[in-house]
């Protein structure tokens, strides 16, 4: 992106579009074309028309067309909502935020790359908020963006055009919202509805906090296998069945970073495990594995904790992964990965004696699983996981099998299988915090 004249440094660069208006682009700079249309005003009738819409608008589907020259994005609305545009460098990323609506589009959708787009995804960004996140093959311009009704069949068309530019011209990471703009305020009610308690513990509770997070949602789906099997789906399953098996003991205080499909940022569920001062986290995953020649060769459920240095490479490459989930879910994230962080998280964690708490807790998780479901041929590993550095409780990330891999993907697809899962998991917690209490007793 050029440089914006000073009038219009204080506007966040983006295309706002609603359903009763049409906007075209200007062949100039990306500021004049959103000078164009930042104050577009809506009359209020129309707006409140709008809202009580949204519940009810569906993307029926969704295409894209052209070249390396030009590329345009299509998305077919039931209705029309407004529409908000914007672009993300490292990686190049078109970012659409629609309110409210959702998606019925085939199998596969998104997964073919054509001209300047590589591939594009969709999904709940959060409550009442929904994304598409449009990954591109190198800068590109948003040269024009409009909505117009369809005469064939009713409905909105939300068009995007797309041309090349230069990494020079585009700018690191212009257009994007501040960082986590709208994930506080639109993630509140999905935290209350989870917890069922304040944000901050109190401080007379008896019974311990077991925070338990079902990894991805929404937009950010996670491993796919087969048969749509998707990993978001499968963690969330055994969440729910392992939250039902705590809360029967009536000994724990149980909660959930999510309880529905819908994103949740990596900094919100570190945020959320410390508001509620969390007595243990553990998030719950499914790997897979992109290789060809070992796809088949590994398979079962793998234990890890934080550690400044990846136990293998295959534990560096996971993390490296799954810490990727807010830049899969379009988040222009800054924050450090670098060992120097970790290093001094870990000398906190070992101050408070949580690193040991946590390597115990993998160990009798990893006992426990053993009985019951497969597990690696290296159940236990380590790695530099955004999601578990905590310091104020020990915490595990937990993959349960690869989706990659056809016997995992048949099991973890099953429901009795998950019901098995979260039974060994639960057993685990129970032997966990029995020893502990057992431990302050004498």
């Amino acid at each position: 992106m050029g440089r914006i004249p000073a009038f219009f440094r204080g506007i966040q660069p983006r295309v706002e579009l609603s359903y009763h208006s049409r906007m075209v682009g200007c062949g100039g700079s990306w500021w004049l074309l959103v000078a164009s249309v930042i104050f577009l005003i809506i009359p209020a009738p129309l707006l409140r028309a709008e809202s009580a819409i949204h519940k009810l608008v569906t993307a029926t589907s969704a295409a894209v067309s052209g070249d390396q020259s030009r590329t345009v994005f299509r998305l077919q609305l039931t209705k029309g909502v407004t529409a908000e545009v914007f672009t993300l460098a490292r990686p190049y990323r078109v970012i659409i935020d629609l309110p409210g609506v959702g998606f019925r589009l085939s199998e596969g959708t998104g997964d073919k790359a054509q001209g300047l787009v590589k591939a594009f995804r969709y999904g709940q960004f959060a409550e009442g908020k929904a994304r598409v996140v449009i990954d591109t093959t190198q800068p590109v311009l948003i040269e024009k963006a409009e909505m117009t009704a369809l005469t064939a069949g009713g409905g909105i068309e939300l068009a995007i055009m797309l041309a090349p530019t230069s990494e020079q011209s585009f700018g690191g990471g212009t257009g994007a919202p501040p960082p986590n703009r709208d994930l506080k305020p639109s993630l509140a009610p999905e935290t209350t509805a989870a917890t069922n308690a304040p944000a901050s513990a109190s401080p007379t509770r008896t019974k311990p906090v077991i925070l338990i997070d079902p990894g991805h949602g929404g937009i950010d789906g996670g491993a796919v296998g087969s048969a749509s099997l998707i990993e978001k789906d499968v963690v969330l399953g055994v969440a729910k069945e392992l939250q039902k098996r705590l809360n029967g003991t009536k000994r724990y205080d149980v909660r959930m970073t999510r309880t529905t499909d819908v994103f949740v940022s990596l900094d919100r569920r570190l945020q959320m495990s410390r508001d509620q001062t969390a007595d243990l986290f553990i998030s719950l995953h499914a790997d897979s594995i992109a290789d060809p020649q070992f796809v088949q060769l590994v398979r079962g459920a793998t234990v890890y904790t934080l550690s400044e240095r990846a136990s293998d490479e295959q534990a560096r490459r996971m993390a490296e992964k799954e810490n990727a989930s807010d830049l899969i879910a379009g988040l222009d994230s800054s924050t450090s990965e670098d060992g120097e962080e970790v290093k001094g998280i870990l000398i906190d964690l070992l101050k408070r004696e949580t690193a040991n708490f946590s390597a115990d807790f993998s160990s009798t998780l990893v006992k426990k699983l053993k009985n019951n479901i497969q597990l690696s041929r290296d159940p236990q590993r380590s790695a530099a996981f955004k999601v578990l550095k905590q310091t104020h409780a020990p915490s595990v990330l937990l993959e349960l099998g690869y989706m990659s891999q056809a016997e995992d993907q048949k099991l973890l697809g099953s429901p009795e299988w998950q019901r098995t899962a979260a039974s060994s998991i639960a057993a685990a917690v129970d032997a966990f915090f029995a020893k502990r209490t057992t431990g302050a007793a004498n």
